[in-house]
């Protein structure tokens, strides 16, 4: 019997009877010849990780546009925060913590340069629209490799592609990944948002704080406990009302308060236009895009949605680099 042979006997023996086995995987589109080590769900995290894709997360940006200092979040940190939380809550639900760590790692790939804000650009400008989510399946079945895609799982593509606040997840690994999220931004963001000085501790409503906590580890102690003991022996993921209610009105406070304040916010439409200038450029100029990318145009991909491939795809400080080399002038003088 192989060591993945073994995996998997010891998620049937000790996993909740809710939890997504490994060896019941809805599989790969194309179908590989199974490792002997690890589980899929291993070898698909495995992938995210060594992805192009997920490298670049650390360049881009949360909340904070170029902010100056090292203590902000990045997409890569969020990312990791996601997984952390994702994972202890999954534990204690005996789910299954490899594709819960796969859909947290994967979950924000799709995203472009400069948060949200570049993804409302190349939404306005996409011939069929731009989100993030659905970039993250573009980026794990067609753009990684070089066009050949990462073959994740079913389940784990799943995951990716629902984890926002409208998706649902077809498993419970997948839901806790969703809720996960958006514990871990609201969270890190009040904590960047002290640090940026838009806000205090003592500006957050009470309401919400009396319910939830009054600091950052409190806050998230309380949220994490109350989805395990509200979820234990269920087949969903839930929280009690009065916990959702309060994290709901501080997800509300923030997007107010904190989302939009032109501190944060203030660079954003010139990261907007910037990146709406590297579409038109390359948009009329494909012969400039890296060989993968026109080898997907060649492939009968659109040529405006392999553009916004390549953009979203930037980071931060790439796009800045491309923009200054092909619109800002070059001075020079004599040796």
């Amino acid at each position: 019997m192989s060591v993945r042979e073994e995996l998997e006997n010891l998620e049937r023996e000790h996993l909740s009877p809710f939890a997504a086995l490994s060896s019941e995987t809805a599989g790969r589109d194309k179908e590989e010849e199974e490792c002997d080590i690890r589980t899929c769900y291993q070898r698909d995290r495995d992938r995210i990780i060594h992805s192009k894709a997920f490298r670049r997360l650390k360049h881009k940006t949360q909340v904070f546009l170029a902010p100056a200092g090292d203590h902000y979040r990045t997409r890569l940190t969020h990312t990791l925060e996601v997984s952390q939380i994702a994972r202890t809550i999954s534990k204690a639900l005996r789910l299954n913590e490899d594709l819960t760590e796969a859909i947290a790692l994967g979950h924000d790939l799709g995203h472009t340069p400069f948060g949200h804000a570049g993804e409302a650009a190349l939404n306005s400008i996409c011939e069929d629209g731009f989100t993030h989510f659905r970039q993250g399946i573009r980026v794990v079945e067609i753009l990684e490799k070089k066009g050949r895609g990462l073959n994740l799982t079913k389940e784990v593509r799943d995951g990716i592609l629902n984890h926002r606040t409208s998706g649902n997840p077809s498993t419970l690994e997948g839901k806790v990944v969703r809720l996960s999220d958006k514990i871990a931004y609201i969270n890190h963001d009040i904590d960047d948002a002290i640090r940026g000085r838009i806000l205090k501790e003592e500006d957050l409503p009470e309401e919400y704080i009396s319910v939830l906590g009054n600091s950052k580890n409190m806050r998230l102690n309380t949220i994490i406990h109350d989805i395990i003991e509200n979820s234990t022996g269920k087949p969903d993921i839930v929280m009690s009302e009065n916990i959702a209610d309060a994290m709901r009105g501080l997800r509300e406070y923030m997007f107010k308060n904190v989302y939009s304040n032109p501190i944060a916010k203030g660079q954003e439409d010139k990261a907007k236009n910037m990146l709406k200038f590297l579409y038109g450029y390359y948009n009329d100029n494909v012969d400039e895009l890296p060989e993968e990318y026109r080898l997907l145009i060649s492939d009968n991909q659109k040529t405006g949605r392999v553009v916004c491939d390549y953009i979203a795809g930037m980071s931060d400080q790439y796009s800045v680099e491309k923009f200054r080399e092909l619109f800002i002038p070059a001075f020079w003088k004599l040796d």
